[in-house]
């Protein structure tokens, strides 16, 4: 039975899909529904074998990264592309206008936090990769991190 946060994120993705000529598929609502539960970044094959464990349903890893691609482009369900790995979009249920993610992923427990990185920030950096004879491909940023526990503990040791 979803929570009441799960059932939120669920409707507006329902209404994000249905704005934008997508089908939220009931295999697509799944792997969304996967993630939430995860609280935390799967891999594709992470997120195979847990749709397998909860819905008794084999899913092939090429059909879960298409169905990631497309819930990735509406932006329901975010890359990071350094852990090869996807986590639900944090802002899924705001109705405001979203900034540039960055994520901050701590590298001793794998913990992310998503940040919105201000318009001004990423003109500056558009300006700078132009000044290089390069042109942004993606503004999205991840940065490699310790969490505020994980610093404790190594701050202990």
């Amino acid at each position: 039975m979803p929570n009441n946060l799960q059932a939120a994120i669920l409707s507006k993705a329902a209404q994000i899909c249905a704005n934008n000529g997508v089908k939220l598929t009931d295999k697509r609502k799944n792997v969304l529904t996967v993630l939430i539960d995860a609280n935390k970044p799967l891999s594709a094959y992470e997120i195979v074998d847990i749709y397998r464990a909860t819905h008794q349903v084999a899913l092939a890893p090429m059909s879960v990264y298409r169905m990631l691609d497309t819930l990735c482009s509406l932006p329901l369900v975010h890359k990071l592309s350094s852990e090869n790995k996807y986590l639900v979009c944090s802002h899924i249920t705001c109705d405001h206008a979203h900034e540039t993610p960055q994520f901050l992923i701590c590298k001793c427990c794998g913990k992310v936090a998503e940040r919105g990185i201000q318009s001004n920030v990423i003109t500056a950096l558009k300006d700078s990769i132009e000044q290089a004879d390069f042109q942004l491909i993606n503004s999205q940023i991840e940065l490699q991190c310790l969490c505020k526990d994980c610093a404790q503990n190594v701050a202990k040791k």
